[in-house]
C-alpha cells in the first residue's frame, strides 16, 4: 500500500439516539488535531478547537486532552490548572490515575499533576510508566474516578500533552469533555485546607490486568508450540513495559529495540516506513517471523513481515478483524479515514460495518451503539472491547501471532491475501471561509458518488473513495484517496484540487 506525503469487560451500549446525538456533534470530541505536518492519526483532525486556542500561549486544546511544546505552549501550571478543571466534573471520594509514556519531561508534569489535584482534595493514583492502554485497564481494575495520561503520542521530544479519561477506562466523551473545557476556560480553582489535601496511593503491578486480559483473547498454547521469533521496538516510550511481559507469556523469543522508557527516540516517533527503516534491516538481520513497531505511548501497531518488507498501519485492524471474524463474527466499526480493507472483510464475512468520524472517541460511541466485536483507525489502532475500549497495540501482538499460529502462515502470507489498495494523502491550500463553498462544489463536481459528511465531505464509489476534511492548524484541507492502484488515487486527489482551485 503506497503512502504519497506520509504523515476487562464489554461496556454497555449507550443507545442509538446517543449516538446520533454524537454524530450530530463530532466536531466536539474528534481528538487533537496533530501539529503543523505530523499525522494526524493518534488524536485525529476532527477537533475544532477555537482559534484563541491555537496561539503561541497555549497549547492545542480539544475536549479529550491536550498537547504543546514544554516549556512554551505547554507548561507545570497550564496543566495543573486543567487538572483541576476535570477534577471538578467528576464524582467526589475516589482517586484519580496518572500515568504517563516515558518522555523525559513526564514525571515533571506526572508531580504537577498530582499536586494539583491533591491541592484540591484528590487522591491520586500514582502508576508511573503505562501505555495508553493500560491506562484505561487500570481506571477500570482500581476503581478510579478517571484518568490523566501524559503524553505526546507521535510527536518529536519536545512535545508532551494530557489524555483525560473517565471512569469506564476510555478517553472522556463529548459532554464531560466539553464540561472540562468550560472550567478550564472559567479558571476558577477551589483550593483544599492543609487538613483536606489528597495523597498519592502507589500501584505497585501497573501491567498484570492488562496482560491476563489481553491472553484471554487469543489461545496462548497455540502460539507458545510456534516459539515465533519477534523484534519489537518500544523506541523508548512506554510499549515495552508491558510488551516484554506480553511476549514471554506467548513463548515468543524477543528482540526489543528502545526497551529503556526513557522517551530518548532512537527514531523519528511516528511508527512510518520512513521512519522505520533502520528497524526493517533488524527485522532481516535477526531472522525474525515478525517486527512490531510501537508509538511512544503503545496504542498503534504498525507491522514488518519476515522479510524486513513494512506493511504499515492500514493493515494492523484488517489484520486482527479477519481473524477475530473467522471465529466470532460481529459488527465491525472504523473511522472513515481508515482503508476500506475492513469493509470488504466484513461483506466476506456477512458481518455489519460502521464507520464513524474520526477519532478514537468516535469510533468507541460507533462501537458501544452497535455492539461491535472489534473497532480500529488506520493508523494502527485496534480496538477490542473485551480488553478495554482504547486502542490497543498489545492485543494487535497478540491477535496477529494467534492468526500466524492458528493458520500456519507467515505473516506476509496472510497480509497479501487482504484485499489491496493504495492510498495517497495531500494537502490542498483553501482558505477556512471558503471551505463551504468548496465541498459543495465538489459534491457537485463529483455527482456520481454517494455523498457523507459525517466528517468533512467523504465521497464514495465501488471500490475507490475521497475523504476532504479541513485542518485546524493551517490554510488548507487534507484529501485522502483509496483506490486500486496509486495512479487512481492520486486522480482523485488531483481533482479535488482542480475543483477547490477554482472555488
Amino acid at each position: 500500500m503506497a503512502f504519497i506525503v506520509p504523515k476487562s469487560p464489554q461496556l454497555t451500549s449507550p443507545g442509538t439516539s446517543r449516538y446520533l446525538a454524537r454524530r450530530a456533534c463530532y466536531t466536539l470530541h474528534a481528538q487533537f488535531d496533530a501539529v503543523a505536518d505530523l499525522s494526524d492519526s493518534q488524536f485525529g483532525p476532527g477537533a475544532r478547537p477555537h482559534r484563541e486556542e491555537l496561539s503561541v500561549s497555549e497549547p492545542i486544546i480539544s475536549v479529550s486532552g491536550l498537547r504543546g511544546i514544554i516549556g512554551e505552549s505547554l507548561t507545570p501550571e497550564l496543566a495543573i490548572r486543567y487538572v483541576c478543571a476535570f477534577d471538578q466534573t467528576l464524582p467526589q471520594g475516589r482517586p484519580v490515575l496518572i500515568t504517563r509514556d516515558g518522555r523525559a519531561t513526564g514525571r515533571m508534569l506526572a508531580q504537577a499533576v498530582a499536586a494539583g489535584l491533591q491541592g484540591v482534595g484528590r487522591n491520586t493514583i500514582d502508576a508511573d510508566i503505562a501505555a495508553t492502554p493500560t491506562t484505561g485497564v487500570l481506571v477500570r481494575s482500581l476503581g478510579a474516578a478517571g484518568g490523566v495520561q501524559i503524553s505526546a503520542s507521535h510527536n518529536p521530544a519536545e512535545y508532551n500533552g494530557l489524555k483525560l479519561f473517565s471512569a469506564e477506562g476510555r478517553v472522556i466523551p463529548a459532554a464531560d469533555g466539553q464540561q472540562v473545557l468550560q472550567r478550564y476556560r472559567a479558571g476558577k480553582i477551589s483550593w483544599s485546607p492543609h487538613n483536606r489535601i489528597g495523597h498519592e496511593i502507589a500501584c505497585d503491578d501497573s501491567i498484570s490486568a492488562h496482560c491476563a486480559l489481553v491472553l484471554a483473547t487469543v489461545d496462548v498454547e497455540r502460539i507458545r508450540k510456534r516459539k515465533f521469533r519477534v523484534l519489537l521496538d518500544s523506541n523508548h516510550g512506554a510499549g515495552s513495559v508491558l510488551g516484554r511481559r506480553l511476549l514471554e507469556e506467548l513463548g515468543c523469543q524477543a528482540t526489543l529495540l528502545g526497551d529503556q522508557p526513557d522517551g530518548h527516540f532512537e527514531h523519528t516517533p511516528e511508527p512510518t516506513a520512513e521512519n522505520l527503516a533502520g528497524v526493517l534491516a533488524r527485522v532481516r538481520q535477526s531472522q525474525a517471523d515478525i517486527g512490531f513497531c510501537q508509538d511512544p505511548d503503545a496504542d498503534r501497531l504498525a507491522i514488518i513481515d519476515e522479510t524486513g518488507r513494512y506493511i504499515g498501519e492500514e493493515y494492523t485492524p484488517a489484520l486482527c478483524v479477519d481473524h477475530v471474524l473467522r471465529s466470532r463474527p460481529g459488527p465491525v466499526v472504523t473511522n472513515c479515514s481508515t482503508s476500506r480493507m475492513t469493509e470488504d472483510l466484513a461483506a466476506k464475512y456477512k458481518v455489519p460495518f460502521y464507520r464513524s468520524a474520526v477519532g478514537e472517541a468516535n469510533v468507541v460511541e460507533a462501537m458501544q451503539c452497535h455492539s461491535a466485536v472489534l473497532g480500529g483507525e488506520g493508523n494502527g489502532g485496534i480496538i477490542d472491547p473485551r480488553v478495554v475500549l482504547v486502542r490497543d497495540s498489545f492485543v494487535g501482538m497478540a491477535l496477529i501471532l494467534d492468526a500466524m499460529a492458528a493458520r500456519g502462515e507467515k505473516i506476509s502470507r496472510l497480509a497479501d491475501e487482504l484485499p489491496r489498495y493504495e492510498i495517497v494523502k495531500t494537502k490542498i491550500a483553501l482558505a477556512p471561509d471558503k471551505i463551504p463553498a468548496g465541498l459543495a462544489a465538489l459534491k457537485k463536481h463529483f455527482a456520481d458518488a454517494t455523498t457523507d459528511a459525517l466528517d468533512g465531505l467523504r465521497l464514495d464509489w465501488p471500490g475507490r473513495w475521497l475523504l476532504v476534511r479541513a485542518s485546524n492548524t493551517e490554510p488548507i484541507v487534507r484529501a485522502i484517496a483509496e483506490a486500486p492502484t496509486e495512479a487512481e488515487a492520486n486522480r482523485l486527489c488531483d481533482d479535488a484540487a482542480h475543483v477547490l482551485a477554482r472555488v
